[in-house]
C-alpha cells in the first residue's frame, strides 16, 4: 500500500491506496489548521498500516505543510515522502515549458487526464481557478485566473455593505438585491471568463478540446459554460497514483 497526498492552498487531501489502486481511506484537512496536533489526530488512522506502507507521494503547492508532513511520516514510519517533481515526470508527460513553474497538483491533473489521444482543457476552481492545456501527451501551459472563493471573500472583506453569501447558481443576471446581484456577477462573470479561455485556447492551437473540472466548485460549473465538460473531483489524486504506478 501507498500514502498519497496533495498539498493545496485550500485544503489537505491523503489517501491510503491499496494494491489494487483503489482508495482505502481519504482524510481532509484545511491546510490553515494544519499543526503537529491535528497531523497527530487526523493520521493515526495511516500508523495501523505502519509495516505495509511502501511509498509517501505528495504533490504540494505548500512547502512548510509538505516540511511538517514529511517529517511526521519519516519520524512515524522511517519513511521518506516523495514530491512528485522529484520524479522524472517526462515519462509520462512532455512539459513545454519550465517545470519549476508549473504546480505539482496542475502536473498532476495533467497526468490524470492524459491518454495520449485527446487534447484537454483542465480546469480547476482552487484557490486560483487554473486552466492548464494537454495535447495528447504534450503539456502547453496554462492560465491562472482569481480564484472564485478568494475574489468573493475578498470583496465581501474590502466592502462594508456587501455581505457574505454563498455562491449558487442563479437563473437571471439583473440582480434586484445586493446578494442577488454579487451572486450574479460571480456566477455568470465565472462562466463567462471560462467559456472565453476556453474559446481563447481553442482558437491560438487551431485545436479541439475535451473539458475536464475539478476542485470544489466544479458541479457548479459544470451545466453553466457553453462547452460540454465533465467533473473529475479526485482527478488530481488520480494522477498521483498514475504516478506511483508507472514511475515507482
Amino acid at each position: 500500500m501507498n500514502i498519497i497526498g496533495d498539498i493545496g492552498n485550500s485544503e489537505v487531501k491523503i489517501c491510503l491506496v491499496g494494491e489494487n489502486l483503489k482508495i482505502k481511506k481519504k482524510i481532509i484537512i484545511k491546510t490553515s489548521e494544519i499543526s503537529k496536533n491535528k497531523i497527530e489526530v487526523k493520521l493515526k488512522y495511516f500508523l495501523k498500516e505502519k509495516n505495509n506502507i511502501k511509498y509517501i507521494i505528495f504533490s504540494s503547492v505548500v512547502p512548510n505543510i509538505y516540511k511538517k508532513l514529511s517529517f511526521f511520516f519519516r519520524s512515524k514510519l522511517n519513511i521518506n515522502t516523495k514530491e512528485i517533481k522529484k520524479l522524472k515526470l517526462d515519462k509520462l508527460i512532455d512539459i513545454r515549458v519550465n517545470k519549476k513553474q508549473v504546480g505539482s497538483d496542475r502536473l498532476a491533473n495533467s497526468i490524470g487526464a492524459i491518454d495520449g489521444k485527446n487534447n484537454y482543457i483542465i480546469i480547476d476552481f482552487g484557490t486560483a481557478t487554473t486552466f492548464d492545456v494537454i495535447m495528447k501527451k504534450k503539456y502547453l501551459g496554462g492560465i491562472i485566473s482569481p480564484g472564485i472563493n478568494l475574489s468573493l471573500n475578498t470583496l465581501v472583506s474590502k466592502a462594508s455593505l456587501i455581505p457574505e453569501i454563498n455562491l449558487k447558481k442563479i437563473s437571471y443576471v439583473v440582480g434586484k438585491n445586493t446578494n442577488e446581484a454579487v451572486r450574479s456577477g460571480f456566477y455568470w462573470g465565472y462562466a463567462g471568463l471560462i467559456d472565453n479561455m476556453i474559446k481563447l485556447i481553442k482558437r491560438q492551437t487551431k485545436s479541439s478540446f475535451k473539458i475536464i473540472l475539478t476542485g470544489g466548485l466544479a458541479d457548479l460549473y459544470k451545466n453553466s459554460i457553453n462547452t460540454k465538460s465533465v467533473v473529475d473531483k479526485d482527478l488530481t489524486i488520480n494522477g498521483i497514483i498514475k504516478i506511483t504506478k508507472n514511475l515507482l
